[in-house]
């Protein structure tokens, strides 16, 4: 514990983390909040998964291209661009009420325009502190990050089931708006400047380790997401029950995190966090409708997910020149971002058929499969004991003049 509170003594650091988790916590709350919106008012979980669907898209077209853009542009310009859409389009959807074509639309433009944090902060990360404190920096951020992927959820949960839906889309955009400027305004993101890259878009794919923490961390997030809808199927809409089951579930990842986070970081590491968190959702199958059965099996599964997330982040940024790294995190983002909606669209309809156990059954399937993945691409993995891992330098031609 005495290395997290060292980091967060660094000038900037807990600034730059709590702002970037404001700003990044609606990522983890909008797939179920516009499951629950849509589901409430066309009455249909399947509707809402054809609006995930649509939201997906535009996700997985925005992430890589507006990261580059902020190599061209600049952090401010292209995060205030995306900012300003993003919610524009979240708030329509909470206000609204439109027939499934047109959420499915103003869906696409909300992923389309997902303002690209993930990647901004993470190619900041490396230039805040030094080599040797950058791989406990990822997994700090990591065991943050569950509040956007677990804890974030449970808030719409409360606010949604216990309040209505409307409030819990109109929470996720105020935060996107509110933390969005905090992050903007922050002065790290003033302070670097991302060089332009000079490779073609997507070349960044060939790196290994990127495309592995592409693969596993969208089949990751989408579990987790599975297992968010399936919680709140399960329960239904009539007390906190769902709402403290994921509240447990992000208990289990933020041990886990604080736990396994600052042990080195080799090839298998991403497969036995991974293992962790499949054994944990498989067992939760068997659990359904009891309640400590349930609670106690995700606290399981939990406790794989920051430290898998902190593995993926400190891989890819070891292996890529610094001027690909916010393109690399980019596409990584993107794939959780489309995991998050998949996940939800798929156990939305799996839901809709044979019930709760068809969203668990999707999750620890995904999750098994990402596992699987794991394993495979295990050699494609840094071995990072001992290593720095911080990002590759960017070197180019100097000319030099005759004497």
């Amino acid at each position: 514990m005495s290395s997290y509170s060292s980091l967060l003594r660094t000038p900037g650091v807990a600034r730059i983390i709590a702002a970037q988790l404001t700003a990044r916590l609606p990522n983890g709350m909008l797939s179920l909040a516009y499951l629950l919106q849509v589901q409430f008012v066309s009455h249909s979980y399947g509707a809402a998964g054809l609006v995930l669907a649509a939201t997906s898209v535009g996700q997985a077209i925005a992430g890589p291209l507006t990261s580059r853009w902020m190599g061209r542009w600049g952090m401010r310009p292209v995060l205030i661009l995306t900012t300003a859409i993003s919610a524009a389009a979240v708030f329509a959807i909470a206000f609204i009420v439109m027939p499934v074509f047109a959420y499915m639309i103003v869906g696409f433009v909300s992923g389309l325009s997902t303002p690209p944090v993930t990647a901004a902060v993470r190619t900041i990360y490396p230039k805040m502190v030094n080599s040797t404190q950058l791989t406990r920096l990822f997994a700090l951020d990591a065991s943050a990050q569950e509040i956007i992927w677990i804890a974030g959820p449970v808030i719409i949960t409360f606010v949604s089931i216990q309040i209505s839906t409307v409030l819990g889309v109109v929470i996720a955009g105020v935060l996107m708006v509110g933390g969005g400027l905090w992050f903007i305004l922050s002065p790290e993101v003033g302070r670097v400047r991302i060089p332009r890259s000079r490779r073609a878009i997507g070349v960044v794919l060939k790196k290994k380790p990127v495309l592995v923490a592409l693969i596993v961390g969208t089949l990751l997030i989408g579990a987790c997401a599975a297992v968010e809808a399936s919680v709140v199927a399960v329960f239904g809409h009539g007390g906190p029950q769902a709402g403290i089951v994921l509240a447990i579930w992000s208990i289990g990842s933020l041990i886990g995190g604080l736990a396994l986070g600052h042990i080195p970081v080799g090839p298998w590491a991403l497969a036995r966090r991974m293992t962790i968190v499949a054994v944990g959702m498989g067992i939760a199958t068997f659990a359904i409708g009891n309640f400590w059965g349930l609670s106690g099996t995700l606290l399981i599964a939990g406790i794989g997910i920051a430290p898998a997330l902190g593995v993926m982040s400190a891989t890819v940024a070891s292996s890529v020149r610094f001027s690909e790294t916010a393109e690399a995190y980019g596409w990584v983002g993107t794939g959780q971002l489309i995991g998050a909606a998949a996940g939800s669209a798929a156990a939305g309809f799996f839901i809709d058929g044979p019930g709760p156990i068809g969203g668990f059954l999707i999750a620890t399937s995904l999750a098994t499969l990402g596992t699987l993945c794991a394993v495979a691409f295990h050699r494609w993995s840094p071995d990072l004991r001992g290593r720095d891992s911080s990002p590759i330098a960017d070197t180019e031609p100097v000319p030099i003049q005759p004497s």
